[in-house]
């Protein structure tokens, strides 16, 4: 769930591998019987304590996930566009921390993202965001 305040995006520092320490969005792994948009809230809620109201979709990514033991498997990447209320995200469950980071900086060089098609989605948030600027 990508949550938007003002004209920053929450982060999250991984806690745990693969990548531990790299910078992710909340989220995680959708559970049997679950709907996906379901998943987005529940993760959302266990890694930063918020809940947000309305969610759009932004956009689907091919990428793939490594498991000790197992090795790597393709995962197919959803994220939803939500915009921050109220409260104070605190980092839980997979989270070591959780930061605001302006939007301007997403997707730039030398950030170190857990996942190889966050840059791609960091592109396709910048332009939904800069679509519902325009008058």
């Amino acid at each position: 769930m990508i949550v938007v305040k003002d004209d920053a995006v929450l982060l999250l520092r991984r806690g745990h591998p693969p990548k531990k320490g790299h910078l992710d969005i909340p989220g995680g792994f959708v559970d049997a019987g679950e709907g996906i948009d379901d998943a987005a809230r529940r993760e959302l809620k266990e890694e930063t304590a918020l809940t947000v109201g309305r969610i759009a979709h932004l956009g689907s990514y091919w990428d793939r996930y490594y498991i000790r033991g197992f090795g790597y498997f393709p995962t197919y990447n959803v994220y939803y566009l939500a915009h921050w209320r109220s409260g104070v995200p605190r980092a839980g469950d997979d989270a070591a921390s959780a930061e605001w980071v302006p939007v301007a900086q997403l997707g730039t060089a030398g950030a170190r993202y857990a996942w190889r098609h966050m840059r791609e989605m960091f592109a396709d948030l910048k332009r939904r965001l800069r679509s519902r600027r325009r008058p």
